[in-house]
């Protein structure tokens, strides 16, 4: 198996995670797709690109490299569902929209998924629970902030229309309220924006498991809506006239973030 994630360590308490950006496939799940999803339409569309700044910033980056239609890395690896309703595990059988996800009989071998999860998803978590550990022993403190992306309109999974920047910090368990409340602040500032917290996305599986107040490790969900930075179809493609403000308010985000950690702990 190729290179399974991308990882860049920086020089802030602050590690930005990016488990639904990969395009790569395995052969047994490639062959299998049906022929709407080999576009790879449930994709986290350019998340690397939105979030570029970040390395110049100092944070540490890690992104996975396979898609989500292999194995999704934001949940847990017992596959217990996170929320109530529709939704999809940790191997996904079907797309956003409710379709079947593989052709009949092609769905990967249990043994073929064993891979995955000890050889992707594993890793993956490796990396941030080291990142983490690293970060809170050198600052007293850590910051995770999970970069995530989604259409705005997906009647399967939720009514209505998204707002454009969904936080979630598991109903306040997996950072201190005061870092939720300086986030809305920021998102309250670009009224051209709809925001919520802890609305229909209250974090997956990475901000639930590894944020941790109590032990200062602050983990934030973003779901954004990709009407925001990008076309919602097909080819996909960023748009340059939409995504810089986007661009502004999350340089913000993070920006108040880190100036919240450094008024909270002095680092």
């Amino acid at each position: 198996m190729d290179k399974v994630l991308s990882f860049h360590q920086g020089r802030l308490p602050l590690l930005i995670s990016m488990p639904h950006a990969g395009l790569a496939l395995t052969p047994a799940v490639e062959q299998g797709l049906v022929e709407q999803a080999r576009s790879l339409p449930d994709t986290d569309w350019h998340i690397p690109r939105l979030y570029d700044f970040a390395l110049e910033l100092g944070a540490s980056v890690v992104a996975a490299e396979y898609s989500r239609f292999v194995i999704d890395l934001n949940r847990p690896d017992d596959d217990k569902p996170l929320y109530a309703g529709a939704t999809t595990g940790l191997y996904p059988a079907t797309l956003f929209e409710g379709e079947s996800l593989f052709k009949d009989g092609q769905v990967p071998s249990a043994d073929e998924r064993a891979t995955y999860l000890e050889r992707i998803w594993r890793p993956y978590h490796d990396t941030i629970r080291h990142e983490l550990a690293r970060l809170r022993a050198t600052f007293g403190y850590a910051l995770l902030w999970d970069a995530h992306s989604i259409r705005s309109l997906i009647p399967h999974l939720f009514d209505g229309k998204l707002p454009d920047f969904n936080l979630g910090t598991f109903n306040g368990a997996s950072c201190d309220p005061a870092l939720a409340e300086r986030l809305q602040g920021v998102c309250a500032e670009f009224p051209q924006y709809s925001h919520v917290l802890n609305g229909r996305f209250k974090g997956g599986h990475i901000t639930r498991h590894y944020g941790n107040p109590e032990n200062h490790i602050h983990a934030v969900q973003l779901e954004l809506a990709q009407c925001t930075y990008m076309d919602e179809t097909e080819p996909f493609a960023y748009r340059e006239d939409l995504a810089p403000l986007t661009r502004e308010v999350l340089e913000r985000l993070l920006a108040a973030a880190l100036a919240w950690g450094k008024a909270r702990y002095g680092a």
